[in-house]
């Protein structure tokens, strides 16, 4: 069975940092790994996401300020997220693309609150 472990969230006042971590099992082969993440009443974004290529995207609003990474068992992702603000408030969801379906697959979500 496919199951993706989420830790790190919690609560950050603004300005702080957390480390959220996703590990992957189950999947023979991972073409991609990226979080997500979904605010009350808004619709789910892309935050990060990184390739089996290292190829990495961000959305605009966490440049310069978020860094996604891969563990060196390939099957890990990582989320750095400094100098955090309230609007990055929303649950994170860990994403992993199959390299052989391109099936993707979720986590079930942890919740990042930044609040002073």
């Amino acid at each position: 069975q496919v199951q993706l472990v989420e830790s790190g969230g919690g609560l950050v006042q603004p300005g702080g940092s957390l480390r959220l971590s996703c590990a992957a099992s189950g999947i023979i082969s991972i073409y991609a790994m990226g979080w997500y993440r979904q605010a009350p009443g808004k619709q789910r974004e892309l935050v990060a996401s990184i390739t089996s290529g290292g190829n990495t995207n961000y959305a605009n609003s966490v440049k310069g300020r978020f860094t996604i990474s891969r563990g060196n068992a390939k099957n890990t992702v990582y989320l750095q997220m400094n100098s955090l603000k309230p609007e990055d408030t929303a649950v994170y969801y860990c994403n992993a693309k199959s390299g052989t379906t391109r099936y993707d697959y979720w986590g079930q979500g942890t919740q990042v609150t930044v609040s002073s």
